[in-house]
């Protein structure tokens, strides 16, 4: 059993370290490994990212892919394609340029029964419930082709699981587990969430579920989120090794300073707090949305210190919030529904007319204008928004993908757009793409808050309304340096925790 190794150097440099250069022969080695999980959320994205970080440090010329995700939480690529989040993030620790072949396949669900389909990082139609274990084989195909170009053009794929590969009922028509790793022989290693209980009888049963053409690729298993004296776990795993012929490459402890950006409303509210008590906090409230689109965006307000966020769908939390903010949605006109029946159209429509402030952002733009007519993602025709800005929607089959950069008082502002709506302004102050009254704003421009002057020029702006004594900490790191210590600190425990090495070396069995 690999065991945690005393000393080892922890390196922050991207290029490769002149000690451990390769030979061109080694470098053509490698080809691709899978990591899979025993359920959703087990830190499958979250080890992928590391493990790309560790091998850029070693001068590898690795990429991330995912087949499919099924997630409304996405980004855009600088060429326009549309991918999931996870596999964005995981390009960045790579140091490569994200690309729709990174993520061929994202399915953004609109309803229980029904996703819109992402294809190669563009629109491509919709996919019903009942379609999901049948209807799949194009998808399946255009992954399959997307590894392929990935593996022809880079050293090194590392690929990410979803969900669970012993989903054995959506087996036969699996292209992002078992079904990948059979297509290309990848070996596979699972991952286990310890935080959620009973670890071990998921490791067991995922290989015990799996039939034994599958178990061949089955090398070895993670451990992951782990508080206490790992040596506690040695007769459990020394069992299941014995039983499954698998082999640990480890246990990553509890890392509470690691974030990764969420695929979906799981991740929402688990952002950082401060905690400094001397401090005056600002306090946010997201509203939690059924369909909640690119929940993402708000997470650069939890980093910012004294800046305490809440998502909730209690009207009285909505209520006493500094800032309450609309965040993004799959299906607007329905969730605008949803607010009416909640009591927090009210409480929104109350603060506009009291001066607090409230911001939305995309599908929560949206949802303040006076008029939306959606024939696309809900296909109810013309129905009456909250009326709180200047604006008219027209829901169009042609969807804006884009980035894009928009003035904000003299500061460059850069995001990403994502949406079918075209909104037609009639008044108002201009703000970023959209439009101000009062104190209410709107844009369409995801990831605006990214941008460390402007947002904190945005809640300086809020607390002095409010009256908050709260005021930036100009001393703090701004959003991209936090995520990029947060890649190096998941790299630097993967490196001391796991045993990289042998992770890395599996790759090489899918190129033989």
């Amino acid at each position: 059993r690999h065991r945690r190794r005393a000393g080892r150097p922890r390196c922050r440099r991207l290029r490769p370290d002149p000690a451990s250069a390769r030979t061109s022969s080694e470098r053509t080695a490698m080809s691709g490994l899978l990591m899979t999980g025993t359920s959703s959320d087990a830190g499958k994205s979250a080890l992928v990212t590391g493990l790309c970080r560790v091998a850029a440090r070693r001068g590898i010329d690795v990429v991330p892919f995912k087949s499919q995700n099924m997630s409304n939480n996405s980004m855009v690529c600088p060429d326009g394609a549309e991918i999931g989040r996870a596999q964005y993030l995981q390009a960045t620790a790579a140091g490569v340029v994200p690309e729709a072949r990174m993520n061929p396949v994202l399915l953004k669900p609109g309803t229980d029964r029904r996703s819109f389909i992402v294809l190669m990082g563009s629109p491509a139609g919709e996919l019903d419930a009942g379609e999901y274990a049948t209807g799949r084989r194009r998808l399946a195909e255009a992954a399959f082709d997307a590894y392929a170009d990935l593996a022809a053009r880079h050293e090194l794929v590392l690929c990410e699981g979803a969900g669970s590969p012993a989903e054995i009922n959506l087996r036969s028509g699996d292209y992002v587990n078992m079904g990948l790793a059979r297509r290309f022989t990848l070996p596979t290693v699972i991952i286990g969430d310890i935080d959620r209980g009973g670890v071990l009888a998921c490791l067991y049963g995922t290989w015990a579920l799996l039939e034994e053409a599958d178990r061949a690729l089955l090398r070895g298993y993670v451990i992951n989120k782990f508080r206490g004296d790992a040596s506690i776990l040695d007769p459990g795993l020394d069992e299941i090794d014995r039983r499954t012929g698998m082999r640990d490459y480890g246990v990553l402890p509890w890392l509470p300073d690691v974030w990764i950006d969420g695929e979906d409303s799981l991740r929402v509210d688990r952002w950082a707090r401060d905690e400094d008590p001397g401090r005056s906090a600002l306090h946010v409230a997201v509203v939690r949305l059924p369909r909640i689109s690119n929940a993402t965006d708000v997470e650069a307000l939890a980093a910012e210190p004294g800046v305490d966020v809440q998502v909730t769908d209690d009207p009285r939390v909505a209520e006493r919030a500094d800032l309450l903010v609309l965040p993004g949605s799959r299906a607007a006109v329905d969730d605008l529904a949803w607010l009416a029946g909640r009591g927090l159209g009210e409480v929104v429509v109350r603060r506009h007319a009291q001066g607090r402030p409230v911001l939305g952002i995309c599908g929560g733009y949206e949802m303040l204008a006076e008029q939306l007519d959606d024939g696309v993602e809900s296909r109810s025709g013309l129905v009456p928004g909250l009326g709180l800005l200047p604006v008219r929607v027209l829901f169009d089959d042609d969807k804006t993908v884009r980035v894009a950069t928009h003035d904000h008082r003299g500061t460059a502002v850069t995001g990403y757009e994502i949406h079918h709506g075209r909104c037609r302004i009639d008044g108002g102050e201009p703000f970023l793409d959209g439009v101000r009254s009062a104190n209410t704003w709107g844009t369409m421009l995801h990831g605006c808050l990214e941008n460390d002057d402007f947002r904190r020029a945005l809640l300086s702006e809020v607390a002095a309304l409010t009256g908050s004594g709260w005021s930036p900490d100009e001393r703090a790191d701004g959003y991209a340096q936090r995520r990029e210590r947060m890649i190096e600190t998941l790299a630097d425990a993967m490196t001391e925790h796991l045993d990289v090495d042998a992770l890395l070396a599996l790759a090489k069995e899918s190129a033989r």
